[in-house]
């Protein structure tokens, strides 16, 4: 697209143009940082409303039963199933991302306890290292990620990955990772926070055993949402959690003193849902209806091309770096740029409408959700880059001074 003409032309013939009414986006913003927190569907303040006054105010404590509050987990369980591969009964919504590692990463363990070493990636995201840190009787092995299918041997008792880099966008290739994984005899656990609802993810096809991920970034389920783990039905009867809550149990409401698993992934529950954040997520998911994941994906790398093609056009090549793979099968739905100015710069932007985010120390991340973002939108935002580039005004020193959150 060589002019912006051509990108309100992609837009007018784009056949997901359509879902963008289905989010409230304030207007004169162009929102790229949905690979960090989705903006809000709105249907979201009304089931929210609803849930509130007639489920909580009116029906109170019958909702349980009367409104399916106590299925809502595997409910929606199984909706965001069909958005990362998954057959019915084998995604459950509970707990945060982290939590869900913890439980994963233990059951994992104990399904081959002649090994103790979880392999990962030395850039993966933080808080799954520092889950696997927290891990009694284990080892943590990070590798370089050029090294880590040559790391996978016999010693090794899960692998755990995040599928598309929190930095870098780059995008593992999932099937041959998970057959390495097999081949030597170890699990496999994806974290998907940066994949689930912004590309095609086959967990079922491509064999593996366990997934965790959140629901506030590309699944739009607001601000903390509840989280999700995946267990292949081959492997649940012979999980166990190491949190034995009672909503886990096999029959909660018998009040039995003993911990007896409940069948299947119901057992990785732990203590009461969320009611009302699960309702805001399924507001999220509800944004997918209708929607193929294929065409989400064949819009992602036509807006993350446009993006780096415009960036190496625009941007001064000697200060502003694309460390994303250029290569559509490596990359997933961002694109990040490196800039001594990162954070600076990034403030400068977002003072002039254009959300993206800083990952230290000298990232600039831009995610593009297809459901919402225009190719318009990517070449405004290139230009007031440019703008941004050319004038200097980030190393004015107010950019400079860091907030809590980045």
């Amino acid at each position: 697209m060589d002019t912006r003409e051509d990108c309100l032309a992609a837009d007018a013939c784009d056949p997901l143009a359509p879902c963008r009414e289905r989010f409230s986006l304030p207007e004169g913003v162009i929102y790229l940082d949905g690979n960090s927190l989705g903006p809000l569907p709105r249907a979201t303040p009304a089931l929210l409303n609803r849930a509130v006054k007639e489920e909580w105010g009116r029906d109170l404590i019958g909702s349980w039963n009367k409104h399916g509050w106590i299925s809502l987990p595997e409910t929606l369980g199984d909706r965001l199933g069909a958005l990362i591969g998954a057959g019915p009964r084998q995604v459950i919504v509970t707990d945060s991302t982290s939590v869900n590692l913890y439980k994963l990463l233990h059951a994992a363990l104990t399904l081959r306890p002649q090994r103790r070493i979880v392999l990962s990636e030395e850039g993966n995201f933080p808080t799954d290292l520092y889950i696997a840190q927290g891990l009694e009787n284990a080892e943590l092995r990070l590798s370089s990620r050029a090294g880590l299918p040559a790391a996978i041997d016999e010693s090794i008792a899960v692998v755990m990955l995040t599928q598309v880099d929190y930095r870098t966008g780059a995008l593992w290739d999932m099937k041959s990772i998970t057959k390495a994984a097999h081949d030597a005899g170890a699990l496999i656990l994806w974290d998907l926070s940066h994949s689930a609802g912004a590309l095609p993810v086959d967990l079922d096809g491509c064999d593996v055993d366990f997934a965790v991920g959140c629901g506030y970034k590309y699944l739009n389920g607001g601000p903390g949402a509840p989280a999700f783990l995946y267990i292949a039905k081959r492997l649940q009867e012979s999980v166990r959690t190491p949190l034995s809550g009672w909503m886990g149990h096999a029959a909660p409401f018998d009040f039995g003193t003993a911990y007896a698993p409940a069948p299947g992934i119901r057992r990785m529950l732990c203590g009461t849902p969320s009611v009302l954040a699960l309702r805001a997520l399924e507001a999220g998911l509800a944004s997918f209806a209708g929607i193929d994941m294929a065409a989400i994906r064949r819009k992602s790398l036509a807006l993350s091309d446009l993006f780096m093609t415009l960036a190496e056009q625009r941007l001064p090549g000697d200060a502003f770096e694309i460390v994303t793979p250029r290569e559509e099968r490596r990359r997933g739905s961002q694109v990040s740029i490196r800039h001594g100015g990162a954070y600076a710069f990034m403030q400068a932007l977002i003072e002039d409408g254009v959300i993206g985010d800083f990952r230290s120390p000298d990232l600039m991340r831009f995610g593009f959700a297809p459901l919402y973002t225009r190719f318009v939108d990517v070449w405004d935002a290139v230009e007031r880059m440019a703008a941004i580039a050319e004038d200097e005004r980030w190393r004015q020193k107010r950019y400079h001074r860091r907030q809590a959150v980045t």
